[in-house]
């Protein structure tokens, strides 16, 4: 018998791979962080999985997620995003990548790095959570409210609550992971 695997993942290699080996592992590197970040504000309103599937695109068109070049994208560079066809071409979310970009670097002025900014939220620990059945998950808590309120006080686009929990699941602020999952413990 194969060892428990949260629900959501089951039925796909890719799926299973970015849960087993990604998903609720804390992540502490800027670099990192704001891969997920963008990759989470482009899900807003989509599954995960078409995100997953165009990831190396995503790479590819936003310069491995190099904030500082997206930072100073221009026009043109707008323009070639709006018709590369690897990628969700959403225009309010490819400004918002950039917005956000120029913001993250703002924060990682303000407070030595983006990780040092986010992970005081949860005092630098990740928090635990009790899902028996993925189903039953939250979208979204009191913490993600106030993150994202925080995030949008200081002009980040895309970044709903349930968005910023995405995110925070997604870079192991909580560890959503079935409390059977083989992973839960792991992480």
């Amino acid at each position: 018998m194969s060892e428990h695997k949260c629900g959501w993942c089951i039925g796909d290699k890719l799926y299973e791979s970015y849960h087993d080996n990604e998903w609720g592992v804390p992540v502490y590197n800027d670099h990192q962080l704001f891969e997920f970040l963008i990759l989470e504000t482009f899900q807003a309103g989509l599954s995960w999985i078409t995100i997953l599937r165009k990831r190396e695109n995503f790479r590819e068109a936003f310069d491995f997620f190099d904030y500082k070049k997206i930072a100073n994208y221009n026009e043109d560079k707008k323009a070639s995003l709006l018709q590369n066809a690897g990628i969700i071409r959403n225009k309010l979310k490819i400004n918002a990548t950039i917005t956000n970009a120029q913001l993250y670097i703002e924060i990682q002025k303000e407070f030595g790095s983006f990780s040092k900014y986010i992970w005081a939220f949860v005092d630098g620990k990740p928090i635990k959570g009790k899902v028996i059945n993925y189903k039953k998950a939250p979208a979204n808590t009191p913490l993600s409210d106030a993150i994202s309120k925080d995030l949008k006080k200081r002009g980040f686009k895309f970044v709903g609550s349930t968005v910023v929990y995405a995110f925070m699941q997604a870079i192991g602020m909580v560890n959503d992971h079935e409390i059977n999952c083989f992973r839960y413990d792991e992480v």
